[in-house]
């Protein structure tokens, strides 16, 4: 942290060597995010700096291990060379904290002016008017030090891997648990233009009237599913998630409640218990009529429980989201809804937070000899 380029501006500096900051560190690259809504990303010798709420970007020289992701057609800056005053959504700032959201902030910003933004067709984003095929990414799976007593299908954000989430997970006592986190397929966003981007699904907004990708929903929910189909039948099966993981996770269990996914076709896993951290409810308009007049439905709704964490300074998926979406989970009959508010936590998570997922997957699960 000590050897900063010269080409990195002083008000960046001093927010760098703030020890305000969580900061996040491997080898060469750096990551640090302030909680006065001010962030830097570096990554030497580059160097994007994004102060909130303008989102106004200044980028020095890129390395040639970047130039080969960066889109073909960009224009790549030389070094030394500032471009200030590029006002990009607020949405992509953050990213989850991880540090694959600088290549993509870079792929974003540095292409030809007369480049198309729009999206690839993807069919409607809320429709099915075409089939994509999807491919999902690799799997980690961390496994259990003591007796194994549950298996649980833990979904990442927008952006991110597997990896990142089997490295914090294996770190909590929960030693009855094994963690299985896939890796979301890469495929085209329309909030990011078009650009590609691990992801559960389709969004075109982060918003309560945004359409719901029903078709990318129903794959993701479909390989969760799957990863749980070979189990031992005496296991204990759960789905959680983060960002976008969540929400997937809620539609995993909306599709176990109804019996079936948004296609029609049958929901097969006997999932016990969800988690979302910072997420939303896909599709909540329509749950209630995806659960009226089944009896299985409201007997399997009534006696699921699901724990929704949400941070009131989260300014990626707002606070509201998860308070809605838990009052829509409780109005369409889930009875075991719990809804735990962390004051100024933005979108990430802290120790208190795991600690209170610890507490309550050890009660909710039954679990055996954990100290959460």
């Amino acid at each position: 942290m000590n050897s900063v380029p010269p080409e990195i501006p002083p008000e960046a500096f001093s927010l760098l060597t703030s020890n305000s900051f969580e900061t996040f560190s491997d080898t060469r690259r750096y990551f640090v995010a302030d909680p006065r809504q001010r962030y830097v990303a570096f990554t030497y010798p580059t160097l994007i700096y994004i102060e909130r709420p303008l989102c106004t970007v200044y980028c020095t020289y890129i390395p040639s291990e970047l130039r080969k992701s960066v889109h073909p057609k960009a224009q790549i800056p030389s070094s030394a060379s500032v471009l200030p005053n590029i006002v990009i959504p607020a949405f992509l700032v953050l990213l989850e904290f991880h540090l694959t959201a600088l290549e993509l902030i870079i792929r974003c910003f540095f292409i030809e002016a007369n480049m198309s933004f729009a999206a690839p067709s993807l069919g409607s984003v809320g429709g099915r008017s075409s089939r994509r095929a999807f491919e999902f990414g690799r799997t980690y799976v961390v496994r259990p030090k003591g007796k194994h007593q549950a298996t649980i299908v833990w979904l990442h954000g927008l952006g991110d891997n597997g990896s990142s989430w089997s490295q914090l997970l294996e770190t909590l006592p929960l030693t009855n648990i094994k963690w299985i986190c896939p890796t979301a397929p890469t495929q085209p966003i329309s909030i990011f233009g078009g650009f590609p981007s691990t992801a559960w699904f389709n969004v075109g907004d982060i918003s309560e009237d945004a359409p719901d990708d029903l078709e990318g929903l129903d794959a993701s929910a479909a390989h969760v599913a799957n990863l749980l189909s070979t189990e031992p039948a005496d296991i204990k099966l759960g789905v959680g998630g983060f960002s976008m993981g969540a929400a997937t996770a809620l539609y995993s269990v909306s599709c176990f409640a109804a019996g079936k996914y948004g296609n029609g076709n049958a929901y097969p896993a006997n999932i016990s218990a969800a988690v979302g951290l910072s997420g939303w409810l896909p599709c909540s308009k329509t749950l209630s009529n995806k659960l009226q007049g089944i009896d299985e439905a409201t007997r399997r709704a009534q006696s699921f429980p699901v724990l929704l964490c949400h941070g009131k300074g989260d300014d990626v998926v707002p606070y509201k989201f998860g308070e809605k979406s838990s009052k829509c989970l409780s109005s369409t009959g889930f009875e075991d809804v719990t809804f735990k508010a962390y004051n100024g936590l933005g979108h990430y998570t802290i120790p208190e937070e795991m600690d209170e997922v610890c507490a309550w997957l050890t009660s909710k699960l039954g679990l055996e000899g954990n100290t959460a």
